[in-house]
């Protein structure tokens, strides 16, 4: 009985970081939804089109960690990590993005190491590839922030005016670039 328990008890841990990545995922999902409509209203298409195939991203991370909390028997949480940061100006967009993006990557981390430590390697997956996606979001956030530390208004001002459209794309940004497996 008391292995039967521990068993439990180990499940239940991944569930816990599992919920706690799905909190963090819906929180950045809304957030770059914000900051999509506000880049998109500021006339900055480019811009606008890419967070919201972040954003796509973060939203099927979410659905993944939802799947997985189901198979394990736990009820996928709904709560946001955090509060929506909403008017930001589009030089404070990149570097907040980018330090939530690098949070989450060590926070990711820690929690694949849960799943290892609980002998459950299919969360620990699911984590690493999810974790390889998010560098891929940290390394665009960071280069746009950089470009536009750098380059200030001559970078915006080639970006300005520029299509939002994601041309009915709903693969997000990493499955669009073509890095990712299908």
């Amino acid at each position: 009985m008391s292995a039967e328990m521990d068993k439990q008890q180990r499940r239940e841990n991944v569930i816990e970081v599992l919920n706690k990545a799905r909190s963090m995922e819906l929180y950045a999902l809304t957030q770059y939804m914000n900051q999509h409509y506000g880049l998109d209203s500021m006339d900055y298409g480019e811009l606008a089109r890419d967070m919201k195939l972040i954003a796509i991203d973060e939203m099927r991370h979410a659905e993944q960690f939802a799947e997985r909390i189901k198979d394990l028997g736990g009820e996928p949480a709904t709560d946001y990590a955090d509060v929506v940061q909403k008017g930001q100006d589009v030089r404070s967009i990149y570097p907040f993005d980018t330090n939530l993006e690098d949070d989450t990557i060590d926070a990711y981390n820690q929690f694949l190491n849960v799943c290892r430590e609980m002998g459950d390697n299919v969360s620990a997956k699911l984590f690493e590839t999810i974790i390889d996606e998010e560098q891929e979001h940290y390394n665009h956030f960071d280069n746009v922030g950089g470009h536009i530390a750098n380059l200030g208004d001559v970078y915006l001002s080639k970006i300005a005016g520029t299509s939002s459209s994601t041309g009915g794309s709903t693969k997000g940004f990493v499955l669009n670039s073509g890095d990712a497996a299908e």
